[in-house]
């Protein structure tokens, strides 16, 4: 099995194609192609944050006793990050490009630095403290609906 690191990583990774991929159909104006694939992106991203929230962010609270440090933060940034999908969902809607990708590279900055963060302090943290306990963590996460 991997690690919470890679797990995770390669989620964010995931994710961030899908993103890309909207965007640039936004962009090019393929409406229908931006709202499908934007659905898919939004779709993914609700499924990541719940593998977080709902698994790992107890399980690593559980273990460190810490749910006012780093969890807590992430909570804070999933939910700029949930109003601002549901931004680009309204802009999609509209198929009002301006909107759409002003809301998107707002959402894309907010991304990368959770991420950087997640990926460089958070899911090492969690590998470390949950050490033999990571398997059953990730396999939990993977049991998460889609």
């Amino acid at each position: 099995m991997s690690t919470i690191l890679e797990f995770l990583g390669n989620d964010h990774r995931a994710c961030d194609d899908l993103f890309a991929s909207a965007e640039e159909a936004a962009g090019n104006r393929n409406w229908d192609g931006a709202r499908a694939l934007f659905a898919r992106f939004k779709a993914a991203m609700a499924h990541h944050l719940a593998m977080e929230e709902d698994v790992l962010f107890p399980a690593f609270e559980s273990r460190t006793g810490m749910s006012a440090g780093p969890t807590q933060v992430m909570r804070m940034e999933h939910e700029q990050m949930r109003a601002l999908l549901e931004d680009m969902a309204a802009a999609a809607a509209a198929g009002n490009e301006s909107a759409y990708l002003g809301a998107s590279e707002t959402l894309n900055m907010l991304m990368q630095q959770h991420n950087l963060k997640e990926e460089n302090m958070l899911y090492p943290m969690s590998d470390r403290a949950l050490g033999a306990e990571s398997d059953a963590v990730i396999q939990s996460m993977q049991a998460i609906e889609h």
